[in-house]
C-alpha cells in the first residue's frame, strides 16, 4: 500500500510555524478548542504522526500550477500556449515582479512556492525540536526525514530566490523580525540537512514511497554541483574542487543502487493507479498519489498543462483518455529539433502524435479506428505538405489506415526552410504537439482535475548527469561521455522494437465492459472508443514506408566522437552550438550534455533550475523562446522576493521602509 497519510496534525504545525513569518494575525492567543495542542507533538504518537504527514509537502510541486510556471516556463524547451494565465513567467516582462497582477486564480504568484516550503520546514524545526521526547523504535528515520524535508525545501527555496531566511527552530509566538541568509549560508545548512538524513534514513523503503538513503545522495549530488555552478562563481571558489568530488562520490552510489529502467516506455506506461511502471528500480523518489478520494486532496495536476487541444477539430470531443488540456506549454522547435528523428526513441515516446476519431460518421470515418488528428514531426525542405491550415491535409495518410488523418499538422510544411518557426505562429498556439509524459486516463470524469498518478522527483537517470557534468568541470570529457552514453543507449530503439507503438496514461481509461470507458448521456459518442490511440507519426513523419529504415539509420550512442568539439557531435547538437555561438571545448561540451538533458528529461520540471545554475538561461531562451527573447536579462536567473514577505518583516520592531525593502530584494525586480 502506498504510503499517503494527509494528516492534520501536519496542517495545523506547518500553519502554526509559517503563520509566524508571513501572517499578519496571532492566532496563538486563541483558546484551543479542540483536545489536542502542539504537546502532542511532544508524544510518540504526534512525532511519527507527523513524520508521516510531512510526506504531503513533496505533493506541493504536483498540485498547483507552480509546478511547471517555475521550472518549464521561460526556457528553451517550451513556450506560452492557448491559454497565457501564467504568460508573464514565460515572457519575463515588467509584470513577473515581487507582486504579480491576477489574471485569473490559476496565476502562480511569487509567494506561492516560497509559503509551501516554508510549510514543511515548519514541521522539519518541530520534529527536529522535540526528538528529545521521543522514545519510540524507528528515531533515526524521523530524524532522517526531518533533515531532508528541511534540506530538500531550503534547496528548492535557494534554486528560485538564492539567499532566503533560515528558519531552524519552531516558532512558540508571531515573529516578524527577518532577514535573508546569503546563498552560501543557506546552501551549507541544506548540505548539513542532507548529510543528516544520509546518515540516518534507511537504505530501501520501509514503504512504497518513504525516504531512503539513496534519495539524499541524490539530492547532495545535486547541492553540491549547484554550488559548484557558474551563478555561485562569486563565492563557491574555495569549495568547487571538493564539491564536484561530492557530486562524483553520491552519485555513484545512486546508480549503482538504482539501474535503468530497461526501455525508456517504461517510465511513461501508466494504465492504472500504483501501476508497476510507479515501482520501477529507477524512480529514486516521487511523491504518491492514488485514486482514494479520502487521502488525494488536489491530486496530481500535471496532467492538464501539456497538451494542445484537440476538442474542436473534426470528429474530435473531449473525452478522458485524450486528457482535459490547458494547453499551457506549447512545444518549442528546439525541442522538436534537439531530437535525432530517426535514432532516438525518447522523442516518440514522450509526445503524443496521433489521435483516434472519436465520433462515427464523419465523413467516412470510425471512431476509434481511424486518425482524427496528427501531428507530423519532419524536417525542413519536405514538400510534402501544404501550408498550415485548420483541415486536414488531403491525401496525407496514416500509414496504418491507409486513410488520410482528418485533421493533420506538419511543423515543416512545403517551402519551410528551417530559417522560421511557422508552428509557433500566434494563429496556432494552441496546436502542438502534447507532451504525454503525464496524462491520466484514470481519473473518473473528463473534468476532473485531480489526477492519480506519482510525481517524479528523482530518478537515476538524472545521476548520471551529474557524474558527467562534474566530468566536465573537470575537464575530463570522455569520462563525461561514458556517463552520458549510458542513458543513450538506453533511449535507442531495442532490436525489433516496433518503433510506431505507442502508449500515455491515456490507456489508463478502462472501465468500459469491453475494456474502454463510455460517456454516459452522449448520444453521439461511440461507447467503448476514446481518443487514445496506441501509434505514432514516426513512420509518416520520417517519410518511411511502414516497418522500414533508412540508410541514415543507426546507434544513438555511437553518434557521439568527441563532446568538446563540434566535429565529434550529432548534426542536431552542432546546429545548436553553432547557433549560440559556443566555440571553446568546456562550451561545447556543457551545450550537449544540456541538449542531452532536454532528450532525457523534456519537462521534468528540471530545466529553469539547470540552465539558471550554468547561466546558459538567457543565451538559450533569447535563441529559442520567442516571448522571452525580448525581455530576458541576466538577473532573471533568480525570482523575485514575494511582496508578502517584504511586507510582513520588521526590523527594529518597525515596518521595513522602502530603500530597506530593496535591500532585501533580489536585484532588478
Amino acid at each position: 500500500m502506498k504510503f499517503i497519510k494527509n494528516r492534520l496534525v501536519y496542517i495545523l504545525a506547518g500553519f502554526i510555524s509559517l503563520t509566524s513569518i508571513i501572517s499578519c494575525s496571532d492566532f496563538l492567543n486563541e483558546e484551543l478548542s479542540t483536545k489536542r495542542n502542539t504537546d502532542y507533538f511532544k508524544t510518540n504518537e504526534g512525532i511519527e504522526s507527523m513524520m508521516n504527514g510531512i510526506y504531503y509537502n513533496l505533493r506541493f510541486h504536483f498540485a498547483f500550477e507552480h509546478g511547471y510556471t517555475t521550472t518549464n516556463y521561460g526556457t528553451d524547451e517550451f513556450i506560452v500556449g492557448g491559454d497565457r494565465c501564467n504568460s508573464m513567467w514565460n515572457d519575463y516582462g515588467s509584470s513577473l515582479n515581487s507582486d504579480i497582477t491576477i489574471v485569473n486564480v490559476n496565476t502562480t504568484r511569487p509567494e506561492d512556492v516560497w509559503d509551501a516550503m516554508y510549510i514543511g520546514i515548519a514541521s522539519a524545526n518541530t520534529i527536529i525540536n522535540n526528538i528529545t521526547y521521543y522514545t519510540g523504535s524507528i528515531k533515526d528515520e524521523v530524524l532522517g526525514t526531518a533533515h531532508f524535508i528541511r534540506g530538500y525545501n531550503y534547496f528548492r527555496l535557494i534554486c528560485q530566490y538564492g539567499g532566503v531566511p533560515l528558519k531552524l527552530t519552531p516558532s512558540v509566538s508571531a515573529e516578524r523580525e527577518f532577514s535573508r541568509a546569503t546563498a552560501k549560508e543557506v546552501t551549507d545548512q541544506v548540505i548539513t540537512d542532507l548529510l543528516e538524513a544520509y546518515g540516518k534514513l534507511p537504505a530501501k523503503e520501509s514503504v512504497e514511497g518513504k525516504l531512503t538513503k539513496t534519495a539524499a545522495a541524490h539530492f547532495l549530488a545535486k547541492a553540491y554541483l549547484w554550488r559548484a555552478s557558474e551563478l555561485n562563481d562569486s563565492w563557491n571558489s574555495d569549495t568547487k574542487n571538493s564539491d564536484l568530488d561530492n557530486v562524483i562520490k553520491y552519485a555513484s552510489e545512486v546508480v549503482a543502487a538504482h539501474p535503468l529502467a530497461t526501455n525508456y516506455r517504461d517510465l511513461w506506461a501508466y494504465t492504472k493507479p500504483d501501476d508497476d511502471n510507479e515501482k520501477l528500480p529507477e524512480i529514486i523518489l516521487a511523491a504518491q498519489f492514488n485514486n482514494n478520494p479520502s487521502t488525494r486532496a488536489r491530486g496530481n495536476q500535471m496532467h492538464l498543462h501539456g497538451l494542445s487541444i484537440y476538442n474542436n477539430l473534426p470528429g474530435m470531443i473531449r473525452e478522458i483518455s485524450g486528457g482535459r488540456e490547458y494547453q499551457r506549454l506549447r512545444t518549442t522547435y528546439y525541442t522538436y529539433n534537439v531530437y535525432n528523428r530517426l535514432n532516438d526513441s525518447r522523442l516518440w515516446k514522450s509526445f503524443r502524435t496521433k489521435q483516434n476519431v472519436v465520433l462515427n460518421n464523419q465523413e467516412g470515418y470510425t471512431a476509434g479506428d481511424d486518425v482524427g488528428v496528427m501531428y507530423i514531426l519532419n524536417k525542413p525542405g519536405d514538400n510534402r505538405f501544404p501550408a498550415i491550415q485548420n483541415t486536414r491535409f488531403v491525401g496525407i495518410k496514416d500509414l496504418d489506415t491507409n486513410k488520410p488523418a482528418l485533421t493533420t499538422f506538419a511543423i515543416y510544411p512545403a517551402g519551410s526552410d528551417g530559417s522560421t518557426n511557422p508552428m509557433e505562429d500566434d494563429a496556432f498556439n494552441n496546436r502542438f504537439a502534447s507532451l504525454s509524459k503525464y496524462v491520466d486516463g484514470s481519473r473518473s470524469t473528463i473534468a476532473m482535475e485531480q489526477g492519480n498518478r506519482d510525481g517524479i522527483l528523482a530518478r537515476s537517470a538524472e545521476d548520471y548527469f551529474f557524474l558527467a557534468e562534474a566530468y566536465i568541470r573537470k575537464g575530463d570529457y570522455t569520462n563525461a561521455y561514458n556517463q552520458i552514453k549510458k542513458v543513450r543507449e538506453r533511449a535507442q530503439w531495442k532490436a525489433g522494437e516496433d518503433r510506431a507503438a505507442y502508449i500515455d496514461g491515456g490507456a489508463a481509461w478502462k472501465e468500459g465492459a469491453d475494456g474502454w470507458g463510455v460517456l454516459a448521456n452522449t448520444t453521439t459518442y461511440v461507447a467503448g472508443k476514446g481518443t487514445f490511440r496506441n501509434r505514432n507519426s514516426y513512420y509518416e513523419s520520417n517519410d518511411l514506408a511502414l516497418g522500414s529504415l533508412n540508410a541514415q539509420a543507426s546507434n544513438l550512442a555511437d553518434a557521439v566522437t568527441n563532446i568538446s568539439t563540434l566535429a565529434g557531435l550529432p548534426a542536431e547538437d552542432r546546429a545548436i552550438c553553432e547557433k549560440l555561438g559556443y566555440t571553446s571545448a568546456y562550451d561545447i561540451a556543457l551545450c550537449f550534455l544540456l541538449n542531452e538533458k532536454t532528450r532525457e528529461f523534456c519537462g521534468e520540471f528540471l530545466r529553469w533550475e539547470d540552465l539558471a545554475r550554468t547561466k546558459t538561461l538567457v543565451k538559450r531562451a533569447q535563441a529559442f523562446n520567442k516571448g522571452a527573447a525580448p525581455n530576458i536579462k541576466d538577473y532573471n536567473c533568480l525570482r523575485p522576493i514575494p511582496q508578502t514577505y517584504l511586507d510582513i518583516i520588521q526590523k527594529n520592531g518597525h515596518a521595513l521602509t522602502a530603500e530597506e525593502k530593496r535591500a532585501e530584494q533580489n536585484p532588478g525586480y
